[in-house]
């Protein structure tokens, strides 16, 4: 190394961030938004000081969408969001929006009874987006929680039971099931369509894929909903996608 070089000019020096909070992003990324930071495409001002009505701003909003449409194959018929408040934001938001829904106020007026919202607790995420609708007053019916140990008789979450020992509530009186796709904190990562093949297709599947989202083929007409906080797979810490 020469006395001039600095460990910015030697890109082996970065840091390959594997921690389970915001991960490694390529240097071109990096580059890119440093070169743009000050005047974006030559607009004259920072994308950080555009406004969010500005033709400028929405053509960003415009292409992030399509590109997101066309690498996940995502269906016509979804709209893409890009919201504030991570994936654990999305714990409410989901179900309040998916208990607002008119498919589902219809249903539950049929019922003439609360509809249950379905859960499946295979770790520290679901658990917490489960104690969040409890707290908003949701009708819960926990699919299962956990596995017991068979040495030690406590709930563990290291593995899924197998279907026929899920608690599914019936499709005419249920909302949605929800569930994470991987628990990053006990490290459980549910097979792709594991879940949607075990549900009744009457019956919306919400999946928070924060963590795998972009890792593997999803046939998303198959969900309800999808949800991710954008920090593990698709970009910086601050934005979550609801598809």
């Amino acid at each position: 190394m020469t006395p001039s070089a600095t460990k910015t000019d030697l890109p082996h020096d970065r840091v390959w961030n594997f921690s389970a909070g915001p991960s490694v992003l390529p240097q071109s990324v990096l580059e890119e938004v440093q070169r743009d930071l000050l005047n974006y495409k030559g607009h004259g001002m920072s994308v950080l000081e555009m406004s969010h009505r500005s033709k400028v701003y929405g053509s960003i909003i415009s292409e992030a969408e399509a590109t997101l449409r066309r690498v996940l194959n995502v269906p016509a018929n979804y709209s893409i969001l890009f919201l504030q408040g991570g994936g654990t934001g999305e714990f409410a938001a989901a179900y309040l929006n998916l208990m607002a829904s008119k498919s589902v106020r219809e249903k539950q007026q049929k019922l003439g009874k609360p509809l249950a919202c379905d859960y499946i607790v295979t770790g520290g995420w679901s658990k917490s987006g489960l104690k969040e609708v409890k707290r908003l007053g949701a009708n819960v019916n926990v699919v299962l929680d956990g596995v017991k140990s068979a040495t030690t008789g406590e709930t563990v979450y290291n593995s899924l039971p197998p279907v026929s020992e899920w608690n599914l509530g019936k499709p005419e009186e249920t909302a949605y099931v929800y569930y994470c796709e991987n628990e990053t904190v006990h490290g459980v990562e549910t097979p792709a369509n594991f879940v949607v093949d075990a549900v009744d297709p009457s019956v919306p599947v919400i999946c928070d894929m924060s963590s795998n989202m972009l890792s593997r083929p999803v046939d998303i007409s198959r969900f309800g909903a999808i949800v991710a906080g954008a920090q593990k797979n698709m970009g910086p810490a601050g934005v979550s996608i609801a598809i």
